[in-house]
């Protein structure tokens, strides 16, 4: 089998001749891990079965103050100490301005410009999966702030609708590009739980999320490609509502929040699952042994009959033992 087929497999819950993987780094950690092993271009020999790339348009960021970069939407984040992600520094929406946002444009053919390419060069070894990136519930806090997103699903649940409808109508413009071409798969990021359980509670999910994502992955597979999704967190309360939604692959099944092995005994069948490998306990905090271990423990149990893409349960970050990532490639890549 080649990575591409080994994915498919995964996804039709057949066993692959081994485990698909895929390893994303954060800037702190792949510099790290460079310097471990004295090759700038370690990660290009890594092995990933999954090619990921965007649908942002060209020059979608934007500096525009030391460390404050600006997003396609208007939204500043900044960058100081998280050169990833940043934190969020101000508000494009309000209340009184929502009739007035303005939001980029799907249509913008330089989203779409590398995807001939793309395909021509990975399509024959690799899955291509398109990030859509912030999808709904994310889209809508970072334009107009956590507090109230979460206040306007209790008390104005006109205007968040509304909200939520330009975003999915900006969206299903771009799932429409995005599929159009010879892709497999698209990912829809949007972190909906913390350590505890869902954000909005399960109830105000299945109000204000659930009929938008209903919509988009519905137009996802209407084009013949697989929904992959990623949420941070303790949403396994809504699983049966993601397999109802039509979602394939979820990401990034963070075992220090769900029971791993417990949710693919409950749900493996229906639903695949594409993380587990702990970055908050082992990656930093285990001896090379325990992470071997625990890698060989997951690619049996959770990747037995197909159903699981291994991988750390986030891009990796600074704090990870150089030796134990290490150690989870060289099972990885040696199975």
């Amino acid at each position: 089998m080649n990575n591409r087929e080994r994915v498919l497999a995964a996804l039709n819950h057949r066993q692959p001749d081994k485990t698909p993987y895929n390893i994303d780094f954060t800037q702190a950690a792949h510099a790290k891990m460079a310097d471990y092993y004295g090759d700038p271009r370690f990660a290009d020999r890594l092995g990933n079965c999954l090619t990921v790339t965007s649908c942002e348009p060209r020059d979608s960021w934007k500096e525009v103050a030391p460390d404050i970069w600006e997003d396609q939407f208007g939204v500043q984040w900044n960058r100081a100490v998280d050169k990833d992600i940043g934190v969020v520094c101000n508000r494009v929406v309000a209340p009184e301005t929502l009739g007035a946002l303005q939001l980029p444009d799907p249509d913008d053919p330089s989203r779409y410009a590398h995807y001939p390419r793309l395909i021509a060069d990975k399509k024959q070894d690799s899955f291509i999966v398109v990030d859509l990136g912030f999808s709904l519930f994310e889209r809508a806090w970072t334009l107009a702030g956590m507090e109230n997103v979460l206040m306007w699903m209790v008390e104005d649940k006109g205007l968040i609708h509304r909200l939520l409808d330009v975003i999915v109508e900006f969206n299903l413009r771009v799932i429409d590009h995005v599929c159009a071409y010879d892709v497999d798969a698209m990912l829809f990021g949007d972190d909906w739980g913390q350590q505890r359980g869902v954000i909005m509670g399960p109830r105000l999910w299945r109000e204000f999320v659930k009929p938008c994502v209903r919509r988009m992955y519905g137009a996802v597979h209407a084009r013949g490609k697989h929904v992959f999704i990623h949420s941070c967190g303790k949403v396994d309360e809504l699983f049966p509502d993601l397999i109802e939604c039509g979602v394939n692959m979820f990401n990034p099944f963070q075992p220090e929040v769900i029971d791993v092995y417990d949710v693919k005994r409950r749900y493996g069948r229906d639903l695949g699952f594409y993380g587990g490998i702990s970055t908050q306990r082992t990656l930093p905090y285990g001896t090379v042994q325990e992470t071997k271990d625990e890698v060989r423990r997951l690619i049996d149990a959770i990747g037995k009959d197909g159903g699981y893409i291994a991988s750390p349960a986030h891009a990796i970050p600074a704090d990870a033992k150089p030796e134990n990532i290490a150690a989870m490639i060289e099972v990885l890549q040696n199975q």
